[in-house]
């Protein structure tokens, strides 16, 4: 991602925001698309807001969609070299790029639990995380109701969200 400044966001054609802005929410550019008429934006908290505001705003079932949009920790997705760049960068900044053997297959182990029990892929904000953090982070968020992984899940996209603007948007 490269840096821009709110003046030029503010200045954007929709198709400008979406190209840009798009990858900020996991292959979902509808979120700019919905947002960029919410425009102008004072600051990029402003900005993350109406973004936000796009996806807590979507029914339930295109909020699923959502979800499913992302990729599994150290996943198939990573394994093909399916991910989005931004993905790429968070997921190798906790070392799960760099999995031994058995830590990969405890990855996928956990990945296809979750993703039965709950219908989605567990989501975390990996930046400032270990893969050992992350490891119990999902064995804790496993077992929780999938009410409350839902919750958490939109909650984690927040953090991640706003990250990615902070490192693309200077004010």
């Amino acid at each position: 991602m490269s840096n821009l400044d709110l003046q030029e966001i503010n200045a954007m054609t929709q198709e400008q925001f979406v190209n840009d802005l798009g990858p900020v929410f996991e292959n979902s550019p509808w979120v700019a698309e919905g947002a960029w008429q919410r425009g102008p934006f004072e600051s990029v908290a402003d900005l993350h807001r109406a973004m936000f505001d796009v996806v807590s705003s979507s029914p339930r079932a295109q909020l699923l969609d959502f979800l499913n949009a992302h990729p599994e920790l150290a996943g198939k997705e990573a394994q093909a070299g399916e991910m989005t760049n931004e993905s790429v960068g968070e997921q190798s900044s906790a070392g799960l790029d760099a999995l031994t053997a058995q830590e990969l297959a405890r990855m996928q182990q956990l990945n296809r639990e979750y993703t039965a029990h709950h219908g989605f892929p567990f989501v975390i904000a990996v930046r400032g995380h270990t893969k050992e953090s992350i490891f119990s982070e999902f064995e804790r968020r496993k077992g929780q109701s999938t009410a409350a992984e839902f919750k958490d899940a939109l909650a984690q996209i927040a953090i991640i969200s706003r990250g990615r603007l902070d490192r693309l948007v200077s004010e």
